[in-house]
């Protein structure tokens, strides 16, 4: 955003704020041509600032996001490694059941393997997917965790929770049990 005017910033910062205020209301499907209309700007200017609606939706979630990656580095450091990968899960689907629409643009597509060139590279997924594999790596490394588990397995079964649950009266408590049932699943054991 470097060198834009600052009229520019200015609307791309409260079209975000809108779009963050609709994306939560309404989730990932959050109407393009509202968000304009509540921001007080044309269509054209939405888009202009971001060009598809996965952008928009990278946009609003890239803050929190941030800071899960920034939980994920802080959460290497625990001695249980298979608690703290656990930890780290629970806590991304709890946003993820929070922040309506996050399943969605974790769900767009898997993660690309290591050294592939992706403009996506800052992408919700792709930050998300590097800090789990941190937590990951460590918990097979400390046999805490079946070995043939992918950060791709993982992230696939908390969208696919928080989608599967997230219009229940109680997504969470629907959620948590669902969670508890699979991550039993994923230990060294088999269990």
């Amino acid at each position: 955003m470097t060198g834009r005017r600052s009229d520019a910033r200015r609307n791309h910062a409260h079209i975000l704020a809108v779009a963050e205020a609709e994306v939560a209301t309404r989730g990932a499907q959050a109407s393009l041509e509202r968000i304009a209309r509540v921001a007080g700007v044309g269509s054209a200017t939405v888009r202009r600032h971001f060009p598809t609606r996965k952008a928009l939706l990278e946009a609003v979630f890239r803050q929190r996001v941030h800071a899960l990656c920034e939980r994920a580095h802080t959460l290497c450091g625990e001695h249980d490694s298979r608690a703290a990968l656990v930890a780290w899960l629970r806590e991304l689907l709890a946003y993820s059941l929070a922040a309506r629409g996050l399943a969605d643009v974790l769900s767009y597509e898997p993660l690309r393997d290591e050294g592939q060139d992706e403009a996506g590279e800052d992408s919700c997924a792709a930050a998300l997917g590097a800090a789990g594999a941190l937590l990951l790596r460590k918990a097979v490394e400390d046999r805490a965790v079946r070995a043939d588990v992918t950060i791709d397995d993982l992230l696939v079964l908390i969208v696919g929770i928080a989608l599967a649950t997230e219009n229940y009266t109680d997504p969470a408590v629907h959620a948590d049990r669902a969670f508890r049932l699979a991550v039993a699943g994923f230990g060294a054991d088999g269990t």
